[in-house]
């Protein structure tokens, strides 16, 4: 049954500490990052780059799932293996960005909903017979004057509830990723309390579109303040905030929760997520775990920098990474660990 596929699924994303690799920047996003090192920005560079990450060898000792973009789930080898293929012989298992991006939200000034409905029963069927076991979908939360309006929430809650039904009907685990932007001078306690109302109407809406929560994972903001606050809260005190805030309102039939990195350097990433456990874990009824792009990939692709000479490098700096956000997992994580590359 399909019901019992998407639980094996989910949990099998969520376990023995592992966590999921988002590559699935878009092309725009991608170019973007490679501009900063002067790496060219041609479709074979990106093709490189993504074969550098799933060739990296033992990278499932950390990695449970990489999300794809649609370019690269299309992508190979130069000797013609798909990238899916390299994935699911080492025993990640693939998923697939689904979401066309955010665009503004008419009648709501500051706001955007995330596009990509139209015709994605039909993109779902050929994602699943490529062997995509797992979906994502971002929406876009903004912290400012006035926002986020009520309306703004329940626009993005609906189209994140359709996905992850459209998700389940054709056998895939659904990622449903309402992201609260750090953006901002904002504080902790404001991001709080913008979270917990984004993730009890989400949660609203997927019950109303009749979603199997035991077939679904989470990918949420941790609780932080924006980057312009004055006051940066602790790690011990982001890891509180952020455990409250899931234990109030995410239900613990939920397989786990992944979190995004959200713009955060990927030590402070793997140093937030690491006092969760260390301080929570007896209290957590779900898997927390990771899901970070930019926080397991930025070292190495800044020793790589378009150069194959530096591609091994690159991807010892990548297992290092992945390796460091597993023990964070475990609570078990210290800063000396970053010396040991």
């Amino acid at each position: 049954m399909i019901q019992d596929e998407l639980i094996a699924t989910a949990k099998a994303l969520v376990a023995d500490h592992k966590g999921l690799l988002a590559m699935d920047e878009s092309t725009g996003t991608c170019n973007k990052r490679f501009a900063e090192f002067d790496i060219p920005q041609t479709e074979e560079m990106r093709r490189k780059y993504r074969e550098l990450i799933v060739t990296t060898s033992g990278l499932n000792q950390s990695i449970s799932g990489a999300i794809l973009f649609d370019e690269t789930i299309r992508q190979q080898q130069l000797d013609g293996t798909p990238f899916i293929k390299i994935l699911i012989d080492a025993g990640i298992i693939p998923g697939i960005k689904l979401d066309l991006g955010a665009k503004p939200l008419a009648g709501f000034p500051g706001e955007k909903v995330t596009e990509g409905l139209d015709g994605l029963r039909k993109r779902l069927v050929e994602y699943k017979e490529m062997g995509a076991r797992f979906a994502k979908w971002r929406a876009v939360i903004n912290i400012g004057d006035g926002l986020p309006t009520a309306g703004g929430i329940l626009a993005n809650a609906h189209a994140l509830a359709r996905y992850a039904g459209l998700c389940q009907e054709v056998g895939l685990v659904p990622i449903v990723e309402p992201e609260v932007l750090m953006d901002g001078d904002h504080s902790l306690q404001h991001c709080l309390t913008v979270t917990s109302e984004v993730l009890h109407i989400v949660f609203e809406a997927l019950y109303s579109q009749r979603i199997l929560l035991d077939g679904m994972l989470l990918k949420p903001n941790m609780i932080l303040p924006g980057l312009e606050a004055k006051v940066q809260e602790s790690v011990d005190e982001v890891a509180e905030a952020t455990v409250k805030c899931l234990l109030n309102n995410v239900p613990a039939t939920v397989p786990g929760i992944a979190f995004l990195s959200g713009g955060q350097s990927a030590e402070l990433a793997t140093e937030r997520l690491n006092a969760m456990h260390k301080k929570y874990k007896a209290d957590l009824p779900w898997a927390l775990t990771f899901s970070y792009g930019r926080a397991l990939q930025q070292p190495a692709l800044e020793i790589w920098r378009g150069d194959d000479a530096n591609k091994e490098a690159a991807q010892q700096a990548l297992i290092h990474r992945a390796k460091l956000n597993r023990a964070a997992c475990m609570g078990i994580y210290t800063s000396e660990m970053e010396k040991a590359n």
